[in-house]
């Protein structure tokens, strides 16, 4: 049996698709009354041979309203990933030869998430990302 999703899920762009080779300021994202939210963080093959210097961490933080004070994420707030310092919950510190999807879920209770691509190190040719927030009301779902 199948089910109707497009009633029940929402997408809204967490990091615009570019090509980066340093920091940007991520915008802000509303996730309304959202029961859930997932992010889909896409990178392609990196302009760069990644390494513990030449690196780029992504940071996820939120905020309890639009404007407000935003704070890095800890573990008890994602899933599917190893929370690092500062809200990291990707990294790129190795080859990346590779088109990747990392799947992350948000289950903090806060409205407003950005993810930051932080650049270290010299970036002389720029990697391909992009983030997409994925929000869902579970309760919604019908059968087709």
């Amino acid at each position: 049996m199948r089910f109707d999703q497009s009633e029940a899920f929402g997408a809204a762009v967490l990091m615009p698709a570019a090509a980066l080779d340093a920091d940007t300021t991520p915008p802000e994202v509303a996730l309304g009354k959202a029961q859930s939210a997932t992010i889909l963080l896409a990178v392609g093959v990196g302009g760069i041979t990644f390494d513990a210097t030449n690196k780029v961490e992504f940071k996820l933080t939120h905020a309890e309203e639009s404007g407000g004070t935003f704070e890095a994420v800890e573990q008890a707030d994602v899933v599917g990933v190893t929370v690092g310092e500062g809200g990291i919950v990707h990294s790129l510190v190795e080859e990346q030869a590779a088109a990747t999807v990392t799947k992350i879920g948000y289950k903090g209770r806060r409205g407003f998430l950005k993810l930051l691509p932080d650049f270290s190190g010299t970036h002389g040719s720029p990697t391909p990302m992009s983030a997409v927030v994925v929000t869902g009301n579970l309760d919604r779902i019908d059968p087709a």
